[in-house]
């Protein structure tokens, strides 16, 4: 089992910055095809892949995110961040974190994210 904690959402106005956190109970990079990323869910509409990173470092990104949102990690706190950069009203959802490890995936409570225009 792993647990997901996220931290770091919260109110801003467009054009403003955040960084979320999510910290993992265990290591989950050990093998590198295992990944961590940010999903978000806005209101009304299916949850979507925001960022991905994978324990060989490889990135991706949704397109709509792509040059102001940055998905890094530290592997000595097992910390995934998510600095999101020039915020749009388009960007305010629930943000969840998720781990895969092998066939195995788990998700974080959510935190919510509201842009404000």
């Amino acid at each position: 089992q792993v647990q997901l904690v996220e931290s770091g959402g919260g109110l801003v106005q467009a054009g403003g910055s955040l960084r979320l956190s999510c910290a993992a109970s265990r290591n989950i990079f050990s093998f590198s095809g295992n990944t961590m990323g940010w999903y978000r869910q806005a209101p009304g509409k299916q949850r979507e892949l925001v960022a991905i990173i994978n324990g060989g470092g490889t990135t991706n990104y949704q397109n709509s995110v792509k040059g102001r949102f940055t998905i890094s990690r530290d592997n000595a706190k097992n910390t995934v961040y998510l600095q999101m950069n020039s915020l749009k009203a388009e960007d305010t959802a629930v943000y969840y974190c998720n781990a895969r490890i092998w066939s195995s995936e788990y998700w974080g409570q959510g935190t919510q994210v509201t842009v404000s225009s």
